[in-house]
Formats: structure tokens, C-alpha cells, sequence
């Protein structure tokens, strides 16, 4: 009886030993996990304020322009003269839009907008959506007495002009901007190792005319393109090719080639590295002037990282159903109906 007690006593004792010990281990382990996470919030906030204290010397860069939001036009702020469905639409804050404006240095600082797209980061549906407005368009200026060409409001009021115009015609909300001369596109692409463009068998007629003539200009060495087709091309050879005129469709395909051109490096910094950053905004940021505060370029750089994996989308408006060219007074304007054209444009951006 005594030896069967005593068996059982050490039975007993070696199972408490042996659930002290796995508690214990546990216990270690618990507290070996709550040191590595405490590391890793550590090292990531330390990353993050690096990354901050980096931009923001790099931001301090930027040519900064300050704009009248009050005299914007922006339809989300009149909900009387708006739908109930367009002004929750334009309300939502998942869905930001940023005017880019292509101004050819040709004409100066004070010259056309004769590139006017639209960037939307959609964190709503996940996805990153370009909309070209054509240059040509028919549209109603504010402060004129009649309608005009829409690139050239930039030429009349700046970006001012240039947004509120946009606003007015399409029911939209854009209050940022970022402007850049195409002067600078071949210090751009040629920062991200080059953009890939389709050279049709008309436009190779043209193109090596004008890369020789910005060789010259610039002090560069850009070779000639020898055949059509797709192919990567540099910086010099995006310009030339956004300077073509005199292919069949004329100034309408010259616009049309400058919006392929900023789409592709649009596409293509999607692809880049985080440690091809530093370099590439040094050379970005003093070239371009916009209206955008630091924190937010800082929340729409990470709202572009994290929609950087998804298909860039695009579109064209007013869209061929919708518009035709005419000649008014002898001068060219691209004539459209404006609520299917708006209607259209709604549902690209906002879905």
C-alpha cells in the first residue's frame, strides 16, 4: 500500500514538474513575441519618420502655387444646383482627383494647357484611373463672354481659370493640381530608365527631325528610332515624339501623343522601386508646380503605393460617340453634347 502511494506521489509530482515547465515555456515564448513586435514597431516608426524627415526636404523643393478654392466653382460645395446622387458622389473622400496640366514650353509659362488629364486614386474600388480631356473641347470659360477651347482657360486665368473651367463643364470637384512643363519630360523619363511607346510608320517619318533639333538644343546624344513599332525609348525621344504635327490627324493626334506619353509614366512609376525614390524626386520635384500641401503629396504617395499593383485605367472625353470636330469662325473646336460627355466622365471617375 505504502509503495503504491509513494508511486503515485512521484507519478504526481513529475506531471506537475512537467506542466510548470510547459508554462514556463510558454510564458517565455510570450514574452519573446511581445519583444519582437515591440522591435518591429520600433524599427518601422524609426523607418517612418526617416522616410518623413526625407520627403519633407525633398518636398521643400516644390514650386508652390496658392490657389482661391473659394472661386473654384466646385460643384460639391452648390448642392442646389446638383442631384442629390451627384453631390453624395462628389462628396466622397475614398475618391481624389488631381488635374495634371501639360504646358509646352514653346508657349511659356503663360501658354495652353494643351495636356489636361485627370489622376484618380480610387480607394473605394481599389483602383488608379487617368481621364483625358481633349484640348479642342467646346466649352464655356468662366469670365469670358463666349465658349472657346478648353486648353486655352490655362492661357487666360492660370490653373485657377484652368480647374474652375473643368469644374463648371463636367460637374466635377478639383481643387489640386500639379502642372509640368514638357520642357522637362526628358529628365523625368529618363530618371525612371525610360518608357515604352508604339512609333508608327508615319511618325518615324518625323520623329529623328526632331530628336537632332533637341540634341542640338539640349547638348544631348539621343539616337534616331530606325524602325516602327513598340520599343523603350528615352527622354529626348519621348519629346520629339510628343512634337509631331504633321501626321495625318495633325494637332489632334499631337495632343494625343502628349497624353500617351504622361499615361505611360503614369504606368511606369507605378513599377519603381522604393530605393529609386530619392533620385527620381530630386529630379521631379523642383519642375513642378502645384498646389498640393506636403501631408497631402505624403498621403497621395501612399495611396499610389497601395494601389500600385492595380491595372492602370484610362479613358478619353468627350468620347467619339459623343462629339465631333467643326469649324467655327474658321477656327477648329471639337463640339460634344455635354450631358452625356459629363454623364460618362461621372462614371469612369466616381463608378
Amino acid at each position: 500500500m505504502f509503495k503504491t502511494n509513494k508511486k503515485l506521489y512521484k507519478h504526481a509530482l513529475h506531471k506537475n514538474k512537467k506542466r510548470l515547465y510547459k508554462h514556463a515555456l510558454h510564458r517565455k515564448n510570450n514574452i519573446s513575441w511581445k519583444k519582437v513586435i515591440v522591435c518591429i514597431v520600433f524599427i518601422s516608426c524609426i523607418v517612418f519618420i526617416g522616410f518623413v524627415i526625407v520627403m519633407n526636404n525633398y518636398l521643400d523643393k516644390i514650386n508652390k502655387v496658392v490657389l482661391n478654392e473659394n472661386d473654384l466653382n466646385i460643384k460639391a460645395d452648390i448642392k442646389e444646383d446638383i442631384s442629390e446622387k451627384e453631390y453624395n458622389i462628389l462628396q466622397n473622400n475614398d475618391i481624389k482627383n488631381i488635374a495634371l496640366l501639360g504646358i509646352d514650353e514653346i508657349e511659356g509659362t503663360a501658354g495652353r494647357s494643351d495636356c489636361i488629364i485627370i489622376l484618380t486614386l480610387d480607394n473605394k474600388h481599389k483602383e488608379i484611373k487617368v481621364s483625358s480631356i481633349l484640348r479642342d473641347s467646346y466649352v464655356v470659360i468662366p469670365t469670358k463672354e463666349k465658349k472657346d477651347k478648353i486648353n486655352h482657360a490655362y492661357a487666360f486665368g492660370g490653373s485657377q481659370l484652368a480647374l474652375k473651367t473643368l469644374n463648371e463643364n463636367f460637374n466635377l470637384n478639383l481643387n489640386k493640381f500639379v502642372i509640368m512643363n514638357f520642357s522637362s519630360l526628358p529628365k523625368i523619363i529618363d530618371s525612371i530608365g525610360g518608357i515604352t511607346l508604339d512609333i508608327t510608320t508615319d511618325e518615324l517619318k518625323y520623329i529623328n527631325d526632331y530628336i537632332n533639333n533637341l540634341n542640338d538644343l539640349n547638348d544631348t546624344n539621343s539616337p534616331n528610332i530606325t524602325t516602327p513599332g513598340s520599343q523603350k525609348i528615352d527622354g529626348t525621344q519621348a519629346l520629339a515624339y510628343c512634337r509631331i504635327r504633321y501626321t495625318d490627324g495633325g494637332d489632334f493626334e499631337r495632343s494625343n501623343r502628349e497624353r500617351t506619353v504622361l499615361t505611360e509614366l503614369i504606368d511606369k512609376c507605378k513599377t519603381i522601386s522604393a530605393s529609386q525614390y530619392s533620385s527620381i524626386l530630386d529630379d521631379l520635384y523642383p519642375i513642378v508646380h502645384t498646389n498640393l500641401e506636403k501631408s497631402e503629396i505624403l498621403s497621395l504617395t501612399i495611396d499610389f503605393n497601395s494601389l500600385k499593383n492595380q491595372p492602370l485605367l484610362k479613358d478619353r472625353f468627350p468620347r467619339d460617340e459623343d462629339g465631333n470636330g467643326k469649324l467655327i469662325e474658321g477656327i477648329y473646336y471639337y463640339v460634344f453634347d455635354e450631358e452625356s460627355t459629363t454623364a460618362k466622365m461621372h462614371q469612369f471617375i466616381f463608378g
